[in-house]
Formats: structure tokens, sequence, C-alpha cells
């Protein structure tokens, strides 16, 4: 059981998608350096690390390769397959819907021609005539 949303907090048991060999809690950023950043690199989008002046390995990214947007490319999936932004807002453990709707809107490109093809849908649809 894990305290959740503070250190304090209740304590809840959850499933963790992300865990350490021995079952416990990872961080994120444990995971981005140990996981992300190394796969990132294999995949040739950001450089091998640099060393710092500690000698520490540092990897050299911008926020558009960060975890987060494994955040972004979750919801762009449930609302390109019809999640409702309601429901979605849940998933993302937000607050209010249209916060959701504001930060998310420009992943629904194709909304005109999905509203208009229901519209025809049910009116233009054949019908028996007999």
């Amino acid at each position: 059981m894990l305290p959740w949303e503070k250190p304090d907090g209740e304590l809840r048991t959850h499933r963790l998608l992300f865990r350490w060999r021995d079952g416990g809690h990872l961080k994120a950023r444990a995971y981005s350096e140990t996981v992300w950043k190394p796969s990132l690199v294999a995949a040739k989008v950001i450089p091998e690390p640099v060393a710092d002046s500690r000698g520490r390995r540092r990897y050299v990214t911008t926020r558009k390769e960060g975890t987060h947007q494994l955040r972004h490319f979750y919801a762009s999936v449930m609302l390109a397959d019809g999640v409702s932004v309601k429901d979605l807002s849940v998933f993302l453990g937000h607050q209010d819907a249209a916060f959701t709707l504001k930060v998310y809107s420009h992943l629904m490109p194709d909304s005109y021609d999905r509203a208009r093809h229901a519209m025809d849908a049910r009116l233009f649809r054949p019908r028996a005539v007999g």
C-alpha cells in the first residue's frame, strides 16, 4: 500500500504500471533516467549522454522528449478512438473536464468530419421502400 497524492495521504492499493524488480514504486525521474532516456538514445532520438563537471552522465533533452509525452500520446489515442472528454478527464486525474478539453482539444483534428459523418448517417441512411 502506498500513500496517494501526498506523503501522509490515505494508504491505498494500486496496481503500478512501472515497478522496480522488487515490486516497489518506481519514481518518474528514476524511470526517465534508467529506461526512457536510454531508449531514446538507442532509437537515435537524443544524443548519447555527456559527462558534467562532476563526471556524472547527463542526457541532453527538451520537453519534447520527456516522459510526459506518453501522457499526451495516451490522451490522443483515447480521443481518436471516441472516448469522451469527460471520461478522459477522470482517467487523467483532472478535476474538471473543461481543463482536459482546453489542454487536449488540439488532438481532435478530425472532429468536424466525424460530426458531419454522424449527421449524414442519421439523416441520409438508406431506408427500405415498399
